[in-house]
């Protein structure tokens, strides 16, 4: 069976700038909420957050009105992996861990990402499990990097960086059936990024290229089911969940995380594209 073919949509250098700008907004979205975390305080009074971030830089919530989504953020809480909806009526706790996942529009232009944030006081399993997702979205991150500038890179290159960065880090659970994406004038866009995966398959990886990598583990199984509301995607056995996520792109003289403040240099190191924009502190 011939599979079908794949639409990715290259980016100019001055279209990877815009992309940037949206990446920044996403990151002070992100950076406010991560402050306002505290027990006592609603996955609703969160999305306000976001949403008036978003709009007070002129930008759109990416999120808002996609395919029916009501809110601004997905605030998933200790079980729920992916997609749970703002609710005045979820209230945090002190042990919980919340991911949000953020996206606007600014210009036309998409940037989407996804932080995992303690609430209080949180036992340390909780603690390492996030740790070891944020590695392997950096390691997926620097594959892409790694494999653009040597002209040999492929896609499936990011997923096993991920898969292998997990499996070395516990024995966590890698979700199925969800993971990164291609972005740009869409926020969904060619290429679906696997969390794992041989290496050596897919599209070749070529500056342009603009992706979101976004890794989601959990304490025990990797199985799912969506609740009725027809978004929120919990855990089957009830464990508790990880996700982060950034959008990055391949330049043809490095990689630029659109949606870190310093472009990813504190990770990346050298990796990172040459360019140093005013708006990314030196690092």
């Amino acid at each position: 069976m011939r599979r079908p073919q794949l639409d990715i949509q290259l980016k100019t250098p001055d279209q990877i700038e815009k992309m940037r700008a949206a990446g920044l907004v996403v990151a002070e979205a992100l950076r406010r909420m991560r402050e306002a975390v505290a027990p006592g305080v609603s996955t609703a009074d969160l999305d306000a957050i976001a949403e008036a971030t978003i709009r007070e830089a002129g930008a759109v919530p990416s999120f808002k009105g996609y395919h029916g989504f009501p809110a601004s953020i997905c605030s998933s809480v200790n079980e729920q992996i992916v997609h749970a909806i703002p609710s005045a009526a979820q209230v945090l706790r002190d042990g919980d861990i919340i991911s949000i996942d953020c996206g606007a529009i600014l210009d036309g232009w998409h940037g989407d990402a996804a932080i995992t944030v303690e609430v209080g006081e949180v036992d340390p399993a909780l603690r390492r499990m996030t740790s070891v997702a944020e590695d392997a979205m950096w390691a997926g991150i620097a594959a892409a990097a790694r494999g653009a500038a040597s002209g040999r890179g492929r896609l499936t290159d990011i997923s096993h960086a991920v898969e292998d960065t997990v499996r070395r880090g516990g024995r966590y659970g890698i979700v199925d059936g969800y993971g990164g994406h291609g972005i740009g004038t869409e926020m969904h866009q060619d290429p679906h990024v696997l969390n794992h995966g041989r290496p050596g398959k897919g599209p070749r990886l070529v500056p342009g290229m603009a992706l979101a990598i976004e890794p989601m583990i959990t304490m025990g199984s990797p199985r799912t089911a969506e609740l009725a509301d027809g978004w929120t995607v919990v855990t089957r056995d009830g464990s508790m969940a990880v996700h982060v996520e950034h959008t990055m792109a391949l330049l043809p003289d490095g990689v630029w995380v659109l949606t870190a403040p310093d472009g990813g240099r504190a990770r990346l190191g050298e990796l990172v594209t040459a360019r140093q924009p005013a708006d990314s502190p030196a690092v």
